[in-house]
């Protein structure tokens, strides 16, 4: 990156990871965040109102791109849009790619496929177009309660003070906080190491999934009732309620959905913070969830 503060294109920067970002970045790099909808706040950033699907947009000359949302998105939006002067990418993924390949539900499956593919184009376009390119792989992301797997668990405790606890969710997890994503992705920009490379990322600590959701109940206010519960009949229940978890997520309980995070720790000093039950829901969420009960 040159001497003066280099400019990145920010997709994604309304999300979880994207809001972390722009207040670390500080005076380092002018940042652009894309959104077409920027939020009421917007800050830490220029706000550039813009669709990455729109083919007949004209985008600002830049030096770099993160892309911190949809990656098959943003791969159409690069494979597009042949700018000579982009020279780092750093890209988001999803531990699914490999923890839903072998999914019994052909829509998890194909979820996976969908993510390999678009890791696997990124990194062939930024090869051959000569970018520096790094892509991460996180686990369970939380830290901005919009997440669709711990928040809206807390939501139920909160809602129902009552906590379904599936007997023998020995499958460990290792949830990661946005902010430390965002650091990663920062911390990456001018490490030559990370270049052409794909990285798991994982938080700083395993927990059973059964020890993780008593986690989560002990970040709850109020009192909320523990209900054991045998597998096969919380997967039964499951079908009975709107947006509940796929079957083949139960069947996922027992093994471990984790990352390995040595690679990251040894090529750009990876540290994830322990997992913090309390950060699954920011207070303003909390706030509201108490207003509406």
């Amino acid at each position: 990156m040159p001497d003066s503060p280099a400019t990145l294109l920010v997709f994604g920067a309304s999300g979880a990871v994207g809001r972390h970002l722009l207040q670390q970045a500080g005076a380092a790099y002018r940042l652009i965040a894309v959104s077409r909808a920027p939020p009421a706040d917007a800050s830490g950033a220029t706000w550039l109102r813009a669709d990455l699907t729109d083919a007949r947009f004209a985008w600002p000359a830049v030096d770099g791109a993160l892309s911190l949302g949809p990656l098959d998105a943003f791969v159409g939006w690069l494979a597009r849009y042949p700018h000579t002067r982009l020279r780092r990418i750093v890209a988001l993924s999803s531990m699914s790619a490999e923890s839903k390949r072998a999914s019994p539900d052909p829509a998890e499956r194909a979820l996976a496929a969908r993510l390999v593919a678009a890791e696997d184009a990124l990194h062939e376009l930024a090869a051959a177009r000569a970018i520096a390119c790094t892509v991460f792989r996180p686990t369970l992301i939380y830290g901005a309660g919009n997440d669709r797997s711990l928040a809206p668990i807390v939501r139920f405790l909160r809602r129902w003070r009552v906590l379904p606890l599936p007997l023998g969710a020995c499958g460990l997890r290792q949830p990661v906080h946005a902010a430390d994503l965002a650091a990663a992705c920062l911390a990456v920009l001018e490490r030559p190491l990370t270049h052409g490379k794909t990285y798991p990322l994982g938080g700083g600590e395993r927990l059973r999934f059964d020890a993780l959701l008593l986690r989560l109940r002990a970040a709850v206010p109020g009192f909320v009732l523990p209900v054991p519960l045998p597998i096969p009949l919380l997967r039964l229940a499951a079908r009975c309620w709107r947006g509940a978890p796929a079957g083949a997520a139960f069947a996922r309980l027992r093994e471990p959905l984790i990352a390995d995070n040595d690679a990251a720790a040894r090529d750009f000093g990876y540290a994830p913070r322990p997992f913090r039950a309390a950060e699954v829901l920011p207070p303003d969420a909390a706030a509201g969830i108490a207003r509406s009960i």
